[in-house]
């Protein structure tokens, strides 16, 4: 059977292409080398965060933000510097995103049943100049059923259109080769895989039991990156973060393996950007893992202090929440490849979040209750079993104590209370007063200003060695992998480019294998909320021009 379109990837880019074609009445088969339990990729892990610019949300918090403000912040992060070769169409993706975001992007979301959490949060801060790296404003707005919440709705379109007769969905269906005629992409070859009874994200079996060949008018890749294979993560890695780090958690399953991006290279598609990519600072090992090495990110508000493995302050703007590649830069060049947050019962009871949608079970469930208990005293439930049971959690009474138990975790032995104690009385010193010169002071200060961060993100400003505010906490941060910002390079239609620049006939990609748009919409660095939302514009992009061009 001959199909409009073959779609390698049942992540949420991957949907939302499958939604816009079988809206239009095409037949389309859908591929996968992971069982059903997978459907909708890393989107349905995730936490769910939308980048908007000038929507209701941010309008009833006071935040007046607009398209300009937007696109400023996104130069300023983005750091373009290959505009004339590998930066071209991710720079021309990335002002069609922030039209999008500040556009219909919300309403046609918003039709088709997505509704957000009322508070906008406030992520990459920044801290640099007004053009430099950061949101301005709060844009990061969370659905409401965190990352499953977003899949739901495309997901439901796919299976209408498997109810219709329009879509041949097909898990466990490993592609290995895109085939080509007359410099043509004509369909995919591959295996199919023993059927696999593993929950999501649990590891599958490679074991082939068959093959398939089918073909199709066009092929769609929407595969995803490369964060679950540290191999290849190392391989690319840019000598401008320092070395590798030796010791990584994994913020994806396994299966995040890049292995569609060597495949459609090899039908001649362009990777650029190879060197960018995406990976947290304050990465916790899972004490309960669905995954091998499975690493969860806490989302932290700004006032825990951080610290390098030596017990060295990192300098500003390094400050949690402010600028992720910034610190990471840091940490690596320390010569080691974890950090450490020292803060109190209050901080963590106010500013602790944990990253994902199983993480954020009152979110993630809709659960207005459960949400509000988020404002009562101690910290969360998902917090609270990481207190209890993550390795990388220390509570004591005292300074002395913390350190004594941070030195026995990592067995370095690096760090020495004296130092410690110096640096945060030195910091508590000014909270003395309404005046400081400790820019981090000033931070948390600027941000009980917003009305959201007062409520539910940011602690009251005290000192950490204060004993009414403890216990002492201390968190052990790993570099935990995550997003791939370069990929196959594709012009606005979602076309895959050739090293000539020019489309390969009948090639398509969309998602994270596309660098979220063109092999880098992000450039350098990410304003967040814009990984999900991404998939969703060139999944969508994509899916239209497919549409327009079998028409």
């Amino acid at each position: 059977m001959i199909y409009d379109v073959i779609v390698v990837g049942a992540g949420l880019a991957g949907l939302v292409a499958v939604s816009e074609l079988t809206g239009a009445g095409k037949k389309v088969l859908l591929l996968d080398q992971e069982p059903e339990a997978s459907l909708g990729g890393q989107a349905w892990w995730s936490f769910g965060g939308l980048f908007l610019v000038d929507s209701p949300e941010q309008r009833r918090m006071g935040i007046k933000d607009s398209r300009d403000l937007a696109w400023q912040d996104w130069l300023g992060a983005a750091g373009y510097d290959r505009e004339d070769d590998e930066d071209y169409w991710g720079k021309k993706w990335a002002e069609s995103y922030v039209d999008f975001a500040a556009g219909e992007k919300r309403q046609w979301l918003y039709a088709m049943g997505v509704r957000f959490f009322p508070v906008v949060g406030w992520a990459e801060r920044g801290g640099y100049t007004a053009e430099g790296h950061g949101n301005s404003v709060p844009r990061f707005h969370i659905v409401w059923g965190t990352g499953p919440g977003i899949v739901k709705p495309f997901e439901e379109r796919m299976r209408m259109g498997l109810a219709k007769g329009l879509v041949d969905y097909r898990p466990r269906h490993r592609v290995n080769e895109l085939m080509k005629e007359n410099s043509k992409v004509v369909g995919v070859r591959g295996d199919i895989l023993i059927e696999s009874s593993v929950v999501r994200g649990e590891a599958s079996s490679r074991e082939a039991i068959g093959d398939f060949e089918f073909r199709s008018n066009a092929v769609l890749v929407t595969s995803g990156g490369i964060g679950g294979n540290h191999e290849l993560v190392r391989k690319n890695w840019p000598s401008r973060l320092g070395d590798p780090p030796k010791q990584m958690i994994s913020g994806v399953p396994e299966h995040v393996d890049g292995r569609m991006l060597a495949i459609t290279e090899n039908a001649g598609g362009r990777i650029v950007n190879r060197d960018r990519m995406w990976h947290y600072t304050e990465g916790i090992k899972n004490w309960n893992p669905v995954w091998p090495n499975h690493g969860i990110r806490i989302l932290p508000g700004p006032s825990s202090i951080w610290f390098d493995a030596k017990g060295k302050r990192f300098p500003s703007p390094n400050f949690p929440g402010f600028d992720t590649l910034g610190t990471l830069e840091a940490i690596m060049k320390s010569g080691y490849d974890y950090s450490w947050f020292i803060l109190t019962q209050k901080i963590i009871e106010k500013e602790f979040a944990l990253s994902g949608s199983e993480q954020n079970p009152d979110l993630t469930g809709k659960s207005v209750k459960k949400v509000l208990a988020r404002i009562l005293p101690g910290p969360t439930a998902p917090v609270k079993a990481f207190m209890d049971k993550g390795e990388d959690f220390i509570i004591a009474n005292t300074l002395e104590e913390l350190v004594g138990e941070m030195n026995r975790l990592t067995g370095d032995n690096l760090l020495k209370v004296d130092e410690l104690r110096r640096q945060i009385l030195a910091r508590d010193r000014e909270i003395d007063h309404k005046f400081t010169k400790d820019l981090q002071i000033t931070a948390m200060r600027g941000a009980r200003n917003y009305l959201g961060d007062k409520l539910i993100r940011v602690a009251p400003v005290h000192k950490i060695l204060d004993p009414k505010m403890g216990p002492l906490i201390a968190v052990r941060l790993n570099i935990v992998s995550r997003k791939t910002l370069g990929g196959l390079q594709t012009d606005l239609s979602g076309r895959v480019l050739d090293i000539t620049g020019n489309p390969v006939p009948g090639l398509y990609a969309a998602g994270e294998v596309s660098g979220f748009g063109g092999g880098g919409i992000h450039g350098y660095r990410s304003l967040e909320g814009t990984f999900v939302g991404g998939c969703l514009f060139t999944g969508r992009q994509a899916g239209r021009a497919l549409v327009q061009e079998l028409n």
